[in-house]
């Protein structure tokens, strides 16, 4: 069953617009015609995650995923279950010092 959230990406600014979690892989998608094409899909399938770290903007959490390949994606996210999820898929959480 696929999760939706709304995010936004921080690249050179906030990039709104949103994280799908199934059952293979995290999905950040975004419709904006400003947004380079290299942003625009961003597919992390569970086995090339390194792992995530989890912090907070206020109020607001903010994960940040490392892929295998040493990419790295921070996600602004409005909603505070999506590391649970990452979780559950076997995703490793390395907490931040």
């Amino acid at each position: 069953m696929n999760k939706y959230f709304v995010t936004s990406l921080c690249k050179n600014g906030l990039l709104g617009g949103g994280i799908t979690i199934s059952d293979t892989e995290v999905t950040y998608k975004t419709n904006k015609l400003t947004v380079p094409d290299a942003y625009r899909k961003i597919e992390m399938k569970y086995e090339n995650i390194e792992f995530f770290t989890e912090s907070k903007f206020l109020f607001l959490p903010i994960v940040n995923i490392t892929l295998k390949n040493r990419k790295e994606y921070k996600f602004l996210l409005f909603s505070s279950n999506f590391s649970s999820l990452l979780r559950e898929k076997g995703v490793i959480e390395r907490k931040n010092f």
